[in-house]
C-alpha cells in the first residue's frame, strides 16, 4: 500500500489517486474541510459517516458516498473501519454526479479500486490511466443507495437532531417535541416537511438506520443496537431496519462478508 499525504494529490499528474486508510482511535474524526478535487469514500470494513452542511450520509461496508469538489465536509469514522479514498480532479470529477450520492460497489469495482491503492502516484504504471478509466466508468453505472438524512438548516429542528444523535433512545413524539420547542404540532410538522422532504415520522426513522448501520458496522449486537435506539423489543428494531432495506440486519451484513 502506498502512503503519502492525502492532500498533496492536487500536484500530481494521474487525475486520480487512490489510497487506503485504516482508522484508529486517534485519527476517528478528520474534521470539516473541502478541497477542489471531487473524493468518493469506500468503505470496506466498519463504516464511516460524513456530513454537509444540509446531510448526514452513512457509508456501511462496500457502500461508497461521492463528494463534489468544493463542498465542505467532515467524515467520522467507526474504530474499526478501513476505506480507500479517491481523490478525483475537476476534468474527471465531470463524469459524476453533480450533487452528493451514495453508491452500491460491487465486488470488481472494489478490487479495482484496492489495486489503485497500489499505485505509486508520483511513478504511475503504463497502465494506470486504462485502469482509471474503467473505475470511473463503473462508478457512472453504479446504483444509488438511501442512507442519506437531510439535515435543517432552522435552529429548532437542528436542536432535534442533535438531541436524538447525541441520545438514540430519546424517543418524543411530534406533539411532545412541540410542547418542548413551544410551538403547534402543525407548525412543527410543516416546519419538519419543508425544510428535509419529509414527515417527522419518516425522517426520525431515516436517523435511527444510519445510527442503526454505523452500530452494526461497528460490531455491536442487534440486541445491544435495539436498545440504544430505544426501542421497546428487538422484533420492533428487526422491523424497522427490514421496511427500510428490505432485509434483516443479521442478513444485510451477512451479505456484505460475502462480498468483502
Amino acid at each position: 500500500m502506498v502512503t503519502f499525504d492525502l492532500y498533496e494529490h492536487e500536484a500530481i499528474e494521474l487525475p486520480v489517486v487512490a489510497v487506503e486508510v485504516a482508522m484508529g482511535e486517534d485519527v476517528a474524526e478528520i474534521p470539516m474541510h473541502s478541497h477542489p478535487s471531487g473524493q468518493i469514500i469506500v468503505s470496506l470494513q466498519g463504516a464511516v459517516s460524513c456530513e454537509l452542511r444540509d446531510a448526514l450520509w452513512m457509508v456501511p461496508p462496500n457502500c461508497a458516498v461521492w463528494i463534489p469538489g468544493h463542498i465542505e465536509h467532515r467524515c467520522r469514522a467507526t474504530l474499526n473501519a478501513r476505506m480507500c479514498f479517491l481523490m478525483i480532479k475537476p476534468d474527471y470529477a465531470a463524469r459524476l454526479p453533480s450533487g452528493c450520492a451514495t453508491l452500491q460497489i460491487t465486488p470488481f469495482v472494489r478490487e479495482l479500486i484496492l489495486r489503485m491503492t497500489q499505485l505509486d502516484p508520483t511513478n504511475p504504471e503504463p497502465h494506470a490511466m486504462s485502469m482509471i478509466d474503467v473505475v470511473l466508468g463503473e462508478l457512472e453505472q453504479m446504483k444509488p443507495a438511501s442512507f442519506d438524512l437531510p439535515l435543517p438548516a432552522n435552529p429548532k429542528l437542528r436542536l432535534i437532531v442533535d438531541t436524538i444523535l447525541s441520545r438514540p433512545s430519546d424517543r418524543r413524539t411530534l406533539p411532545e417535541w412541540a410542547d418542548r420547542l413551544a410551538m403547534s404540532e402543525r407548525t412543527l410538522s410543516r416546519l419538519i416537511v419543508q425544510e428535509t422532504g419529509l414527515s417527522f415520522g419518516r425522517w426520525r426513522q431515516q436517523m435511527h438506520l444510519l445510527m442503526a448501520l454505523r452500530m452494526l458496522a461497528s460490531g455491536a449486537s442487534v440486541q445491544a443496537a435495539a436498545n440504544d435506539l430505544g426501542y421497546a423489543s428487538v422484533t420492533a428494531f428487526i422491523t424497522m431496519f427490514k421496511s427500510a432495506l428490505g432485509t434483516t440486519p443479521t442478513r444485510y451484513f451477512q451479505s456484505q462478508e460475502r462480498v468483502s
